[in-house]
């Protein structure tokens, strides 16, 4: 039955926390935060993409200098 309780105390203290403890962000600082990863995750794509054009590119010129 400890092991119950010490489960049962841990779910407690977690909402605790969450309710009373935790500083939420503004609906602004989530926004604008959101904002920055959509932006980095653009360019991070669009670097990816360059990276595999340019490698499948010369991979291309390979296989057709040794075929």
């Amino acid at each position: 039955m400890k092991f119950f309780n010490k489960i049962g105390k841990a779910f407690k203290e977690s909402f605790n926390e969450l309710a009373h403890k935790v500083s939420w962000p503004t609906r602004s600082e989530l926004t604008s935060s959101a904002v920055v990863v959509m932006i980095a995750s653009i360019i991070i794509a669009l670097c990816i993409f360059a990276v595999d054009t340019v490698f499948n590119f010369g991979m291309e010129q390979i296989y057709k200098l040794v075929i």
